[in-house]
């Protein structure tokens, strides 16, 4: 029998994953498959690996949101586990699991029987932080970070795009320098991100260049510009055409590798997560993950 480690977060999302928790395990015990169980916690996860070796499991399962996925992935790196991971999102938002359409829960699981799996790349923050999904900093990018946890869970994904309306008169432009492939470029910017996936905060489609197994990552960089300018962005964002990267106001480069510094003092948002201060050395790492999909 396959043995899967569900690693669970109680509190992603509306918390509403522990309701859900019997149905999943049915789910699974009705194709054969032991489920063993492991509740994160939001300080530390020290023992997760114990779990891992000690369980001899044949994959792994995040369930939560984007952050969830974002600890489980840093372990199994750190750690260099090597084994399946799958998704089941339940958090606001659920960008990567998105991205690779694990929508139908029940055609998942039986594709996780059969051990359909695909290799992805990984993202690399400064040499310490891994990221599967995207790397950001800059005005837009602190939105996130201001959400309200109460408004978050209440609204879900509407809850960005209130606090972005409020906050977008409080804009201000960054100078932030790129070096990727030995050329340097200087921008004055309202945010960047870096991206591995088409898609972030809920929006399933910011462009189709981003490949998760290209062995590069995609780095886009909204300049200074008007709030019309902006508003035409984010609409064409939310309209599911994805960002035209022929906007004069956007910057679009692909690269293996980039090492971008501010002369702003900028903190990053790593997975949704608070990252490190800039400057940051990203870096592609080819294939480092087996993903169920």
């Amino acid at each position: 029998m396959k043995k899967i480690l569900l690693v669970y977060n109680p509190i992603s999302g509306q918390a509403a994953f522990k309701s859900k928790l019997d149905k999943i395990i049915e789910a699974f015990q009705r194709r054969g498959i032991i489920l063993t169980m492991y509740r994160t916690r939001r300080d530390d996860n020290f023992d997760f690996v114990d779990f891992v070796n000690e369980s001899r499991v044949d994959g792994i399962i995040s369930a939560g949101g984007d952050g969830t996925l974002h600890a489980v992935v840093n372990l199994m790196m750190k750690y260099k586990i090597d084994l399946p991971l799958g998704i089941i999102g339940s958090g606001t938002s659920n960008d990567f699991a998105t991205y690779l359409g694990l929508n139908d829960l029940e055609s998942y699981f039986d594709r996780i029987v059969l051990n359909k799996t695909r290799r992805v790349d990984v993202g690399l923050v400064n040499g310490e932080e891994f990221f599967i999904n995207v790397a950001s900093a800059g005005s837009m990018t602190a939105i996130a970070h201001e959400v309200n946890v109460k408004l978050k869970n209440f609204f879900g994904k509407p809850a960005y795009y209130i606090q972005g309306l409020k906050e977008l008169p409080k804009f201000k432009a960054v100078n932030i320098q790129v070096n990727a492939d030995s050329v340097n470029f200087k921008l004055e910017a309202f945010l960047f991100i870096v991206l591995n996936s088409g898609t972030v905060a809920g929006m399933k489609k910011i462009t189709d260049t981003a490949k998760i197994d290209d062995g590069k990552l995609d780095l886009i960089v909204v300049k200074k510009c008007n709030a019309g300018s902006i508003l035409k962005i984010t609409r064409e964002i939310f309209s599911g055409r994805g960002v035209n990267l022929k906007n004069e106001n956007i910057f679009h480069l692909q690269s293996k590798k980039f090492l971008i510094s501010s002369t702003n003092d900028l903190i990053s948002d790593i997975d949704g997560e608070v990252g490190s201060k800039l400057p940051l050395e990203i870096e592609t790492i080819p294939l480092a993950l087996e993903f169920f999909v």
